[in-house]
């Protein structure tokens, strides 16, 4: 009886021993565990839904190219100088260019060589209003004296401006005046002309021409059916 009182007080003492030597152990520890307050967690920006920026968190980056995505794109600009196209801009068209007129009358037939000179302004992209200068100079004579036309007309043209080779057609009506010494001396008439060309173009500013045309007059109290081939350069402004 008196061995196991004993072993009971043992094992209590044992016990109250090892319970005060864990309360000093504890006391003296301490905590590793770092404050959430002082974590990099409580710095990070949870994404809610409908703001702007990244998932994560917004930058500046991010924002300046959301606020550029925004923004609409401008549109390219369209080039002014086109080698061919609709050319808008060149308007006016000034045509020189070396002259063939065959000229046949009762009186008298002659070869005539002479400028021809159009100014042409387009309205829209393929009807234009123009005025021609027609010079003409014969190497016949008509009683030792050569023939000499001169001419002005005005009238339309109708023709594309959107391609490289651009066709056209005109017809113009005006005046004349024929010199050649013949026993009435020398003669105004009227003078019409109607026809079609083509024009190449070489740059934005220059193209070549080929034009040929039918020209009624009205000399000698008669009517003339006489013909012109013209070949030369075009301006562009």
């Amino acid at each position: 009886m008196k061995k196991a009182l004993m072993g009971v007080m043992l094992l209590v003492g044992m016990a109250c021993g090892v319970s005060a030597q864990e309360e000093n152990v504890a006391a003296g520890r301490t905590n590793a565990a770092v404050d959430f307050a002082d974590s990099s967690a409580s710095r990070v920006t949870l994404y809610t839904p409908g703001s702007s920026g990244d998932f994560l968190g917004a930058s500046p980056a991010g924002e300046a190219s959301g606020a550029a995505a925004a923004l609409p794109a401008s549109p390219t600009p369209q080039p002014k100088y086109v080698f061919f196209g609709d050319r808008d801009d060149y308007r006016w068209q000034l045509g020189v260019g070396l002259e063939y007129f065959r000229f046949n009358s009762s009186a008298f037939d002659a070869n005539m060589w002479g400028v021809n000179t159009t100014l042409t302004y387009y309205t829209n992209t393929w009807f234009a209003v123009e005025g021609s200068v027609v010079t003409g100079f014969g190497p016949e004579t008509f009683n030792q004296y050569h023939a000499k036309i001169f001419g002005g007309l005005g009238g339309i043209r109708i023709g594309g401006r959107r391609a490289r080779f651009e066709p056209f057609g005109h017809a113009q009506v005006g005046g004349s005046h024929l010199q050649v010494q013949t026993a009435e001396g020398s003669r105004n008439a009227l003078m019409a002309q109607a026809g079609v060309g083509v024009d190449f173009r070489l740059h934005s500013r220059l193209s070549l021409r080929g034009e040929g045309d039918w020209v009624y007059t009205t000399y000698f109290s008669q009517s003339q059916n006489n013909f012109q081939i013209v070949g030369g350069v075009v301006l562009h402004f």
